[in-house]
Order: C-alpha cells, then structure tokens, then sequence
C-alpha cells in the first residue's frame, strides 16, 4: 500500500525512480529508459547538484527567493489567509510594528468562531474588528459561513506557481500547484511589513502515486495511510512532500486537495503536485484560466526519500484515537477488534494521565463490531463536493434513524451545486443536518459529542479532547477519523463501522459549475484600495498586547512544567474549542495555557511573573531591593558583596519555563507560545521541537528555543530553578551552546543548554523581547 524509503533517490522523466542514478553510466540510464518504453533519453550523464534543482519545489522556491543565497532563502509569499481565531492579534501585532497598509492580497475568513455563542458579542465583536481592517488596511473579507478557509483560497487565491502564507495549520494547496505553508501570526505579520520568511533550504520528498484507487476509497483513506507510515519516523518533517508519478491522472483534483490537505499531520513544511488538464480545467470552472500553469519535475530530479503509494492496494482506514497516525485498515480492525481497542485504550490513558476520566472503546463491541454514537463530515478536508456527492450515492434516502451525521459543506458555491444536483436533498430526507460551512467541528465548537461518546469525522484531527470534551469537567469523547464514504456507509448501518467498499453504490463524479455570484454579491474586495482615514472598531474584548521586556543579562527561570509525552500537542500548551473565543483578549486567554495537561502551570508561572513585575517596578522607581532579595539569596548566594547582589538583581530577569520531550505537533495558533510569553514564559527546553511553525511563534514572542540531550531530561523537575548566566551575551556572539545551573534542595547542577539553528533575525529577535519589540526598535532606528 505504502512503501517508505529513506534514501535519496533520482526521478528520470517523472516516471521511473533509480537509487543510484548519478553513479550509473550514460548508457546504462538510457537503457533503463528504453526498457520503460521512455523517449527521448537522455544526453548527458547525472549530476546531483544540477538534478536537486529539477524539483517542482526548487523552481518555486527560486522564484520566491529574495536573496541570491540558495541555501538560505528569504521568501515573500503571494497572498496570504488567517481566520478568525487568529487576525485580530495579527493585525494589531503589525501595527504596533508600524503597519501602513497590507503589502499583498490578505484574506479574513470568519470560519471558526462564526457560531457566535460563547462570550456574548465577543466573537462578533472580532469579525467587526475584521472588516474595519479590510477596508482600512486594504484586505479582502469573507464573511461568516460563507466559506472554510482552505476552500475559498483554493476557489479563489492558489494559481500554478505561486506560495501563500497562512496563519492555519492546515493551509495546503499542493494540489493547485501552489506551495502553501501554515505558520504562527508572527510570519504573517513580518510578510505585511513586507519583510521576508526565513528559512534553509528544506528536502524535498517525492511521494510517487501509481494505480488507481478502487471505488469506496477516499482521499482521506490514501492520506491516512500515508501519515501512518511517515508520522512517527519524522521522515518528511519540516520537509516539502513533492507529488509525482502516473497515479496522479486516475485522482479528480478534489481528490487530491483532500490528500493534500491532510500532508499537515505529516508534519511537513509544505505540499507541492505536478499539475494537468484537470487542474486546468479546474480554474477554468472557477473562471481563472489564467491561473494554470503546467508544473512537472525536470527530466532529471533528485529527492532526498521516497514514499511509493499503490492506490490500488489502499482500503478504507480508521485513525483511532488520539493522533492521525493511529491508523487502521477498517477490515484490519473488524478483524481483531478486541486487540486493537485494548492496545488503543492502554496508550489512550498514559496520555491522557487524569483519574478523574476514563477512557474506553472496548464496551463499543456489538456483536464482534464497532459501533460509533455520531458522525461529521466538515471542513476543507471533508465538506468537499466530491466527498458529500459521494455520501449521498451511499444514503440515498434511506433512513439514519436514530444516528447521528452532520454535513458542513465547505462553501455556498459547493452548496448551491448540491442543492442543484439534489444530494442535499437525498441527505435531508435520509435524516442527516445540513450545517453551514464552519470548521467548529475540526476544533472542538462544533458538534460535540456526548460524554464517553465516539464520533467517526471526516475532518483534520483527533487530538485528546480537540472534539470540544473538557477533562477538568469529568469529560472525555474521543473522535476516530475516516473518509466520508465510509461514514455514510456507516450511518447506513446504523453506527455499525462498515467500509465504503461493503456496500454497492453507483461512484459517478457528478460535474460542477460554480457559480461567481455568491462571492461576488458577499465579499469584500478591498485589496489595493485601502480607506486609511477610518477607524479601527474594537470590541470591549479586544485587548492590545501586553508589553513585554526585551532580553535581560542574566535569566533565573522557574521550571513551570515538565511533560513528558512522547509529543506534546498545540492543543494540550493552549486548548481549542471555546477557549478561542478569548484570542483577542491575551490576558484572559493566557489563563487557559496548560489547563487540560497541568492545570498548576498557570500559578506557578504567575507567581514568578509577579516578583518579575516588583522587580522591574524597583528599577524603575530606584529604589532598593530589599522586597525580592530573599529570592536571589536562596538561590544565587554564592559569597556576593551587598553591591555585587544588587547588580545581579538589576541584570537578572525573572520568568519561567517549560520542558517538552517534543512540543508543537498541531495548530499553527501562535497563543500556544504567546500565552507561555504574557504569563512571564522566557524560554521552551525540548529535546526536538515537533514544528518549524512552534518553534517560530516561540522566537517571535521574544522566547529561546533551548533543546538539550535526551540523556539530561531526568535532571529538570517541577519548581527547580534554572539559571542561566551571560544569557544575553551567547544570543549576540552567536553561541550555539550555553552551560546553565538547576538549582534545587539538593545545590546547585550544571546542564548544557543548545541554541541550535537560530539566524542573526531570530537572535535579534530574542534580544528585543518580541517581534513587536524588534519592529519598534527598527523604526526608530
């Protein structure tokens, strides 16, 4: 099904993959591609240099490449997206940094807090906020339940070539032929003010697709399969997915954005597909022809691993709580139940780690099947045409009875064409609720499922409690992800877990038309044409950004948290759900930080904040230090003159952090670092960060990406100190290392702490306290 190859590898006319091709003779290769009945061979002899720049991703890249370093690029992205759990603190960012008017094509889409029912007029209250920035600023709005944002970008904004930016994990348009990548707030922000997205090189992976998939088999059952035999290997990690090969013509483009879309839970950086007829057809039907471009790897092509996919050999997956990666074959499941969900439920409980919740899937055994509560179809992995054309072929309009399935298309333009070719009609009268389009489900504000309950969804994730549960409450719902034929296989029987390819449905493609009207009677199109003498409309919860340090001499950290998960997600260090409601308000939303994983963080991290703010208020005022000095006596004493120990005090900042073995896996949403910074946070300790785009927010909230070995985790602990000398001194001179002290009842131990891989920008960056902070400075200078 899904073959893995760890290797670097050659692509000789897009078709035939050779390990060692630049250590073959020229002979040799064409009579290779002779045999594969390729024309015309080749003329000269391989080169691995010149094949690494053969990749659709290298022409990409190049094009975007501000400087003439090809190692170390400095891109500025075509367009760029954010919703609205994350444009106002966005905004408001870059215009304490100096914001005049956006620089390129900005997209405000209000589909995540749109149900409006948390927090009285707060979420709507930001999407005000949103649309007095537009028509400030110069941007382009979207109202709510007018469109998810992954599907009005590719409807609307993606074109052959080009790279976008956005503030969602899950931004990803490989399949149009445009690089898209998901980063924190800070990165949106810098390509407002028209600075650049750093970044080295990245290796690209071919993930070659041949065969056809058979009928019953989804996108989501191909993507599954794929981030079950890459996840837990870090294989393509920060890396490019390049997809290549003949497979690629037997998949509709609305096929391949649902594969493509999924390439986040990989891990990976970014997405790229060759592109054809059918994606030229596609911006034809959107009445952008000009947007397609032809894209194919060179003649010669040099990828850094391969992953070979057989669609013909994937069947319809389950990915079992709580990771997409915990993926089965569904008749692998059917087959040994029992096992499966007892070894599910043993891993499901380490993670979770709270006796006040019990997690079970085995008492959902009926009869040697599972049997599932609720089902969900949403969003810009499952609210496509295709797949809810698909669900009504399963149903028809056959009863659901008592079971539960709810339909979010991903757009009006999608939902006005299955109102025309009459599947909402056949899924209306089969009992299933047809919803607007909105991502809740996909975060947990949607749909919510009952306590204990599982709910089958064909959405992005399945994270611990991202279904919306809260485990301080006593509740636990778990969601297992599927493609959404299987799902409407499943409702046809009841809950009963059944494959798309158990029952017989007639498979047609139904055509689409879209209709331009929706969006043009709806949106606001306000890019180039900014209205710079309105006013900004805030809500009473929009809360300017706390102000924020810059980097002191000298730090004495409290160790706030350890975890020690194998990973730790974006959801655990800052919940989704309702909790987003608060984005716009960074004070309160801060204290939610680590409330589902430890909820203690958030006093001890105050606590140490507090002395933090007495002794920046001594500074100021010049008075002594009499109120903190039992602090830095219990822990820095080392034989200090009174001058020496008030000197210490005035160059030594007070803060916490955190340890993760592995922090980061998940959201894009920069509070899962900028909450860590409003509470006092100075730094993250890991052994390896799960994300480029985590560890991102953390650098520009002003806050140091340490990682140590992995032999020295056992020495930090909860309430130790952590102090760290010269701190300021090694970010300036470059230092990749810094030798720092726990400090404990038990004295005083030193621990090498590495500053791995951080350019001059994201030094200077740490120096200044925070991105804000940085932009100020530069505009002063």
């Amino acid at each position: 099904m899904v073959e893995v190859l760890d290797q670097a590898i050659y692509l000789l006319k897009g078709q035939v993959v050779i390990k060692d091709a630049d250590k073959l003779s020229l002979v040799e290769i064409n009579n290779r591609l002779a045999y594969e009945g390729l024309a015309p061979l080749l003329e000269s002899n391989i080169e691995q240099e010149r094949a690494r720049t053969g990749t659709i991703a290298y022409q990409i890249l190049t094009e975007h490449n501000m400087t003439a370093d090809k190692r170390n690029l400095k891109l500025r992205f075509d367009a760029l997206a954010s919703h609205d759990i994350t444009y106002v603190g966005i905004i408001q960012t870059a215009i304490a940094s100096g914001l005049k008017e956006f620089s390129l094509p900005y997209v405000l889409t209000n589909c995540h807090n749109s149900l409006c029912a948390v927090g009285g007029t707060i979420n709507e209250d930001d999407h005000v906020f949103g649309f007095s920035a537009a028509r400030k600023y110069g941007g382009i709005f979207v109202p709510t339940h007018q469109a998810v944002i992954h599907q009005y970008m590719r409807e609307m904004m993606a074109g052959c070539g080009k790279m976008i930016l956005g503030s969602d994990s899950h931004t990803r348009y490989g399949a149009l032929g445009t690089m898209a990548i998901g980063e924190g707030g800070g990165e949106i922000a810098k390509q407002l003010l028209e600075r650049t997205y750093d970044i080295r090189y990245p290796e690209v992976i071919a993930v070659y697709l041949e065969g056809c998939p058979a009928p019953g088999v989804g996108p989501q059952d191909v993507a599954l399969a794929i981030i079950k035999a890459v996840f837990k290997n870090g294989m393509v990690k920060n890396k490019v997915m390049e997809f290549v090969g003949p497979g690629i013509t037997n998949l509709t483009v609305d096929y391949r954005n649902g594969i493509d879309v999924m390439t986040t839970e990989t891990t990976c950086l970014s997405s790229i597909w060759r592109t054809d007829e059918q994606v030229e057809e596609y911006y034809k039907i959107h009445g952008r022809s000009d947007a397609y471009r032809k894209l194919d790897p060179q003649e010669v092509s040099y990828y850094d691993g391969l992953v070979k996919v057989d669609l013909s050999r994937v069947e319809p997956m389950i990915a079992l709580p709580f990771h997409p990666s915990n993926a089965w074959t569904i008749s692998e499941l059917n087959q040994n139940m029992a096992d499966i969900l007892h070894q599910v439920e043993a891993e499901g409980r380490k993670l979770i780690d709270n006796p006040n919740v019990t997690f079970q899937l085995t008492d959902k055994i009926v009869n040697a099947r599972l049997k599932v509560e609720q089902a969900v179809v949403a969003g810009c992995a499952g609210g496509t045409y295709e797949n809810i054309v698909a669900m009504a072929q399963i149903l028809g309009k056959k009863s659901l009875g008592e079971f539960s399935l709810s339909v979010y298309p991903s757009s009006q333009p999608v939902f006005l064409e299955l109102m025309n070719n009459r599947s909402i009609e056949k899924l209306t009268i089969a009992g299933a609720s047809i919803r607007s389009a909105f991502c809740g489900p996909c975060f947990g504000a949607g749909d919510v499922p009952a306590n204990h309950a599982l709910s089958i969804r064909h959405t992005t994730r399945n994270f611990l409690n991202r279904e919306g549960s809260k485990p301080d409450n006593g509740q636990l719902a778990s969601v297992a992800l599927m493609d959404a034929r299987s799902i409407a296989a499943t409702a046809l029987h009841g809950g009963i877990l059944t494959a798309a390819t158990e029952v017989d449905f007639s498979s047609v493609v139904l055509p689409y038309t879209f209709n331009q009207e929706i969006y043009r009677n709806r949106i606001y199109q306000g890019f180039g044409k900014p209205h710079p003498e309105e006013d900004l409309v805030f809500g009473p919860n929009i809360i300017p950004w706390p102000k924020i340090r810059s980097l002191p001499e000298n730090l004495l950290l409290k160790i706030s948290a350890v975890l020690l998960d194998p990973v730790t997600t974006t959801d655990e260090l800052i919940p989704s759900g309702e909790t987003s409601s608060y984005r716009s308000n960074p004070l309160k939303l801060a204290e939610f930080t680590l409330s589902r994983r430890d909820p203690q963080y958030v006093g001890r991290a105050k606590a140490i904040q507090k002395m933090e703010q007495k002794r920046q208020a001594l500074l100021e005022q010049g008075q002594g230090f009499e109120e903190i000095e039992e602090l830095f006596l219990a822990n820095l004493e080392d034989g200090q003159t009174a001058e020496q120990l008030q000197n210490l005090i005035i160059n030594t900042g007070l803060g916490s952090i955190i340890f993760a073995i592995k922090p980061g896996d998940g959201s894009a949403r920069e509070q899962a670092a900028s909450c860590q910074r409003v509470l006092g946070g100075d730094a993250n300790i890991a052994i390896e960060y799960a994300t480029k785009r985590y560890r991102s927010n953390l650098m520009n909230w002003g806050m140091i990406p340490f990682t140590i070995d992995e032999d020295d985790k056992g020495k930090l602990s909860v309430d130790d100190f952590l102090y760290i000398p010269e701190i300021r001194k090694a970010i300036e001179n470059g230092a990749d290392k810094i030798q720092a002290f726990i400090i404990n009842s038990h004295g005083k131990n030193a621990i090498d702490l590495k500053l791995e891989n951080l350019s001059r920008n994201d030094r200077d960056i740490i120096l200044a306290g925070s991105l804000i902070n940085y932009y100020v400075k530069s505009n002063k200078g």
